[in-house]
């Protein structure tokens, strides 16, 4: 790969479209348990929120060095503006070329599913460009965990079940829930992780409000949550047991809580950060693989 193809690599942050793709996975899973799955619906709405995803990692990139905070950023291999891979330009114009495409994928998801997909691409749109744009973004106003928990889980989960089965259900809202709670336990270490940097350059997020303590804890919390939410789904809802795979991933979820409780310089909580994403990809891989398969089994 040519070094300019190795920049919009590192710029579109491909680390963290796990969290696009493992919701796309679960809801798909879903319709697949049905009988209601679609092999190009599922190609076309994992595209289009990977797009979404990369549109808004560049719109964070470029936003952070057009602003006075981002000169107090340190340099990971993703910030292409100051590392002087990518221009200022090329970036804005790449996100908006992810956005572009994505919006037309959207139009076709649209003509195959109505009104609902309109308002889901919609809304998913908006709250993707002013999560790190405009005057007043929404990721710097405490809004950065509650938008994650609610986009990266139940939205996209109920719009990759939605456009394959044309109808929602309680059942695929709930099983969007462990989802939702892991990925924002990785927002949530990243803001762990970014806590004095944040807290000089004025961004308000839970961590820069009640400290890092406090912030650890509710992270516990999250990945707690996430397991305890399957036991729930098998044993209340009636879900297939094969659920239960997620498991699987638990011996990773007591090694990355261990490392985000005692760490406290930047590079423990940078490795935090990467455990997390592996955490959320390995049980949202889990959880989808055994929601499938609850197709071939008695419930």
């Amino acid at each position: 790969m040519s070094l300019y193809g190795r920049s919009w690599y590192w710029a579109s942050r491909p680390f963290t479209l796990t969290a696009s793709i493992i919701p796309v996975l679960v809801g798909s899973a879903l319709a697949f348990q049905e009988s209601s799955v679609d092999l190009k619906l599922f190609v076309l709405v994992l595209m289009g929120v990977i797009l979404v995803q990369i549109g808004t990692n560049l719109v964070d990139e470029y936003t952070d060095e057009s602003g006075p905070e981002g000169k107090e950023k340190l340099l990971a291999p993703y910030k292409v503006i100051s590392l002087g891979l990518l221009s200022s330009n090329a970036v804005r114009l790449g996100a908006l070329s992810a956005f572009g495409i994505a919006g037309i994928i959207g139009v076709y998801l649209i003509l195959v599913g109505g009104w609902p997909i309109l308002v889901i691409c919609l809304t998913s749109l908006t709250v993707a460009y002013f999560y790190s744009a405009g005057p007043r973004p929404l990721g710097k106003l405490a809004m950065g965990m509650p938008l994650v928990f609610l986009f990266m889980g139940p939205i996209i989960v109920l719009g990759a079940y939605y456009v394959q089965s044309k109808i929602f259900t309680i059942e695929a809202f709930l099983i969007s829930m462990p989802v939702a709670c892991l990925v924002t336990a990785i927002l949530l270490a990243n803001d762990l992780r970014d806590f004095e940097e944040d807290f000089a350059s004025g961004k308000i997020t839970v961590v820069t409000m009640f400290g890092r303590p406090v912030g650890k804890c509710i992270w516990i919390l999250l990945v707690a949550g996430a397991f305890i939410w399957v036991i729930v789904l098998v044993i209340l809802i009636g879900q297939t047991w094969l659920l239960f795979l997620s498991f699987l991933a638990f011996p990773i979820s007591v090694k990355v809580m261990k490392m985000v409780w005692a760490g406290e310089d930047r590079r423990t909580l940078s490795v935090s950060l990467r455990e997390s994403a592996r955490l959320h990809w390995w049980l949202g891989v889990l959880l989808a693989c055994g929601v499938g398969f609850g197709r071939f089994v008695a419930f």
